[in-house]
């Protein structure tokens, strides 16, 4: 019989209006008044997209981790913004709204340029950042080739243009296949690479994901179109402008961003680590969640 995961649900979940009437999702984990930690999700993600681990240790170790929905998926107003450096003023917001001063950033593979960018934006409040085998600039003095988002380049300017039709499609095609998201992901771990696949055969990680994406999904998403098109701009600062200490963490067997990635960037932010991870691929951050926050503490 397969073991069946129980996910627990955040201790605090809402909307905070940001600029423009426009709102963001969120959801907080662990004790209210912790230490606060900011976790920016993958592409695709939502704001539950937070290993079990992870709301865990924020339990017992007093941190407050807070999940975000970016613009188009779960409850946050579709939006495309500037540059990645353009959200971080609606971030300051949520902090406030929040209450959260000084905190520490999380991001995973998309969620990386968004959480190096809180640096540049918000110098003073930012204590540490830990990225998780996080994309790396397309363009700008910063740029490096390759990877998915390298590949997939060539396609924004007609996911531009079309993006509201291409959003609307992609919202209703998870809605049809939302009832078999179980087997899907079961299908997509067989075709990964062996790292990958051991994560997303942890019962953990798949009940979390298969959360996310059911509420994350649930009104839209198109968000990952959003982030695209980001990517392949550039994010309006560089990478020299992060003062904050980075440890960037990237498997050396990454198939969707490669690891040589992760190393141009940690070569050219201030106070940057590179952990290479040997042999394995882009989910390990996930799995490696305990190391990642036993450090920040």
């Amino acid at each position: 019989m397969r073991e069946r995961v129980t996910v627990a649900r955040p201790r605090l979940e809402g909307q905070i209006t940001v600029r423009g009437d426009r709102r963001l999702g969120f959801a907080s984990f662990g004790t209210p008044h912790g230490r606060p930690v900011f976790w920016f999700h993958g592409t695709p993600g939502a704001r539950r997209q937070i290993p079990v681990e992870a709301r865990a240790l924020a339990d017992e170790h007093d941190l407050r981790i807070i999940g975000i929905d970016r613009p188009g998926i779960g409850w946050s107003t579709a939006h495309v913004y500037d540059d990645v450096l353009d959200w971080t003023r609606d971030l300051e917001i949520v902090a406030d709204t929040l209450g959260v001063g000084q905190f520490h950033a999380i991001g995973l593979s998309g969620g990386g340029p968004y959480a190096l960018s809180t640096s540049a934006a918000m110098p003073d409040r930012v204590l540490g950042i830990e990225v998780l085998g996080g994309v790396a600039p397309t363009v700008g003095p910063d740029a490096v080739s390759g990877g998915a988002v390298g590949l997939a380049r060539p396609l924004a300017p007609l996911v531009g243009v079309g993006r509201l039709p291409l959003s609307f499609a992609l919202t209703n095609a998870i809605r049809v296949v939302r009832p078999f998201a179980g087997a899907g992901l079961d299908l997509y771990r067989v075709a990964q690479p062996a790292g990958d696949r051991r994560v997303l055969g942890r019962p953990e990680f798949k009940a979390m994901f298969l959360d996310d994406l059911v509420n994350g999904s649930r009104k839209q998403i198109s968000a990952p179109l959003a982030d695209l098109l980001l990517f392949t701009r550039h994010w309006g600062f560089e990478l020299g402008d992060v003062t904050a200490p980075v440890r960037w963490w990237h498997g050396d067997a990454d198939h969707i961003v490669p690891w040589r990635h992760g190393e141009h960037c940690v070569s050219r932010l201030p106070h940057a680590e590179l952990l290479t991870l040997e042999g394995e691929s882009h989910l390990i951050g996930m799995a490696m969640v305990e190391d990642i926050l036993e450090r920040l503490l």
